[in-house]
């Protein structure tokens, strides 16, 4: 069983609340707009393992750091971590072939700031956007999740809304 943190858009901004939300996870994921290495940095104090790609913003040595594109598993599920996806039924091209192929249960990504958390029930795929977790874009509300994964198993996923 592994308990995850999962959040987006930071643009350089760390919030010592990630700290508190984050303290019983065993994975951290950072899809994109990570905006500052000190953010990947202070993630990697929180949690064991932190997976981050890079998104339209980074630069520098985030770019030689982060993958645009990460595919990995978690305990029995296949996950695709990306900045810009898209979501069920408006996927980003080429994505969907992308999912399919390397037969994916769970794909997390950012660059909206909107939050979603959405079952595409076509490809049997979980969608999780988990919003901004930073003060930059037009987001009402900064927001990061968490989640357990046990064996093919998804559960307790929770919304956090960072004041």
């Amino acid at each position: 069983m592994k308990r995850i943190g999962i959040l987006s858009d930071t643009h350089g901004f760390f919030d010592p609340k990630f700290a508190e939300h984050f303290a019983e996870c065993d994975e951290i994921w950072h899809a994109g707009d990570i905006g500052s290495l000190l953010v990947l940095e202070r993630l990697r104090a929180i949690a064991p393992v932190v997976r981050a790609v890079r998104g339209n913003i980074d630069y520098g040595d985030i770019l030689y750091m982060c993958d645009s594109v990460d595919i990995f598993r978690v305990e029995e599920v296949n996950v695709l971590l990306v900045h810009i996806g898209g979501y069920p039924g408006k996927y980003a091209p080429g994505m969907e072939d992308l999912l399919i192929r390397n037969d994916i249960n769970l794909m997390v990504c950012g660059h909206s700031h909107i939050l979603k958390v959405i079952c595409d029930r076509r490809n049997n795929i979980l969608h999780i956007n988990p919003g901004a977790a930073g003060h930059q874009g037009w987001q009402a509300k900064r927001t990061i999740i968490r989640l357990t994964i046990d064996g093919a198993d998804m559960r307790d996923l929770e919304v956090i809304e960072l004041s």
